[in-house]
């Protein structure tokens, strides 16, 4: 017998593999069932809170510009826009306050803003992530539309050259307005610019209407739909975007409000589209900028400002052949009555036509405060008749010799039968501008040259028996 045991040797230990194998494992599990959001999501930490923005460390190698991200913390989740990109993390601005963000705190990418409009959002009132704002019922989502895809190319669009009439007749006399045109209000605070647009908005024209409400008053936004839009609301989408809210909201609201604008116009609709006011959308994106380090370049607005501003406005206009178009009426909210300020000067550039209201208009009482010598429409040539273009050409050389001599007849230095074509202005502009006046409440004018030639025959006409 041997006296030689057996060895006994170990179980070998079996190896682990490297935890890169054990994510790629997880990865090819993540893929087998298709639910890459549902399992897995991939984020970030919050590393510094501001005012206005918050840094993430962790997001940078799979994000965009413009991405949404949800933020969790002790608020619960919030959402906010990814608006800087650095090597080691991304700068965010929050929908909501940014004092709900902790520092900790979980972010994870959502992807692009998904606006989403559908028919039975006409007559909703709705903010600029597409929540219902007017106590409704859920909103029915539609088909997701991309900004990039929506716009038309240059050669693609349809020429423009159908006008229309708005029933306001300071506007369609001097101004007049053609399907898919772009005209801009400008005016100071004050003047009347949100009863214009009102007046704008209910031309019968349409077959859409959307309006934009960027950093108006809260307190104004329901009489100004129910009071002033009334009637039209069945047909009016409602964008809002109040001026308490963060400048995310106000930057965004335009945007929301462009693409379901471009969703009915794709469905053949006629739409206007109402933007009150692009001036407060500029002061939302210069608070964005400034936020992540943009230098200024005119009176504190930087360039990335300039360059938003034309790819918002430009995707205004006629649609491609077959579709409909969009007819955009733009304010511009004149900083201290300057109509040469940064903002204003570009957007004039941009749009196809402005109308002036002039404060020392207002303060005489006459509404809608139209300064028809500074108001000009690019495509008035295609509304005009030949009679009517000469008619307007005279209308706007008499006011411009009353204007001109206000003073001089002030002071008493002015005496009739000198000047045959003065002593027809003295005699006819103060009747142009009693025709010309009119309220929300007046009805519409259907054919303003008849009514102002009316006007004036009656006036004449009563003058012998006075």
């Amino acid at each position: 017998m041997s006296s030689e045991q057996p060895s006994i040797r170990a179980p070998e230990r079996q190896l682990q593999p490297p935890p890169e194998d054990r994510l790629a494992a997880l990865e090819r599990i993540i893929r087998r069932f298709g639910d890459s959001d549902g399992l897995v999501k991939r984020g970030g930490l919050v590393t510094e809170v501001t005012p206005t923005h918050y840094k993430v460390r962790g997001l940078s190698d799979f994000t965009r510009l413009g991405d949404i991200v949800e933020q969790r913390g002790q608020a619960g989740a919030r959402r906010g826009e990814i608006v800087k990109i650095s090597r080691d993390e991304v700068v965010i601005a929050p929908f909501e306050r940014s004092a709900d963000t902790g520092i900790g705190d979980a972010v994870f990418r959502r992807g692009p803003l998904a606006v989403a409009p559908h028919a039975s959002w006409r007559g909703r009132a709705i903010d600029a992530l597409t929540r219902a704002i007017d106590g409704g019922p859920p909103l029915i989502r539609g088909d997701d539309m991309s900004a990039a895809a929506a716009t038309p190319g240059a050669m693609e669009r349809q020429r423009v050259g159908t006008a229309f009439m708005t029933g306001v007749k300071v506007i369609d006399i001097f101004t007049p307005l053609c399907f898919g045109q772009r005209m801009g209000v400008f005016a100071g605070s004050g003047v009347g610019k949100s009863t214009l647009l009102a007046m704008l908005a209910g031309a019968d024209a349409f077959d859409t209407v959307v309006v934009a409400l960027i950093g108006e008053r809260g307190r104004e936004v329901r009489e100004f739909l129910e009071d002033t839009i009334g009637d039209s609301m069945a047909k009016t989408v409602a964008v809002v975007a109040t001026s308490d809210e963060s400048a995310m909201m106000r930057r965004r609201a335009p945007d929301t409000a462009m693409r379901v604008a471009e969703h009915f116009r794709d469905q053949g609709h006629r739409v206007l589209l109402v933007l009150d006011s692009i001036t407060r959308f500029a002061h939302a994106l210069r608070e964005v900028a400034t936020g992540t380090g943009e230098p200024p370049v005119a009176r504190g607005y930087p360039a990335s400002v300039f360059t938003e501003l034309p790819k918002l406005l430009e995707r205004a206009g006629p649609g491609a052949e077959g579709k409909g178009s969009i007819t955009a009426i733009i304010s511009v909210l004149v900083d201290g009555d300057d109509h040469n300020d940064p903002v204003a000067d570009s957007v004039r550039g941009i749009l196809d036509g402005h109308v002036v209201l002039d404060r020392a208009i207002a303060e005489q009482g006459r509404y809608p405060p139209v300064n028809p010598l500074s108001s000009i429409s690019r495509l008035a040539g295609k509304a005009w008749s030949v009679e009517q273009r000469a008619l307007v050409t005279r209308l706007k050389s008499m006011i411009s010799r009353f204007e001109d001599t206000r003073d001089i007849r002030l002071l008493g230095a002015y005496q009739g039968g000198i000047d045959a074509e003065l002593d027809m202005a003295v005699r006819q502009v103060p009747l142009f501008y009693e025709a010309l006046t009119q309220s929300p409440r007046d009805r519409p004018s259907a054919d303003p040259f008849s009514d102002l030639a009316r006007h004036l025959k009656g006036k004449q006409n009563a003058e012998p028996g006075d």
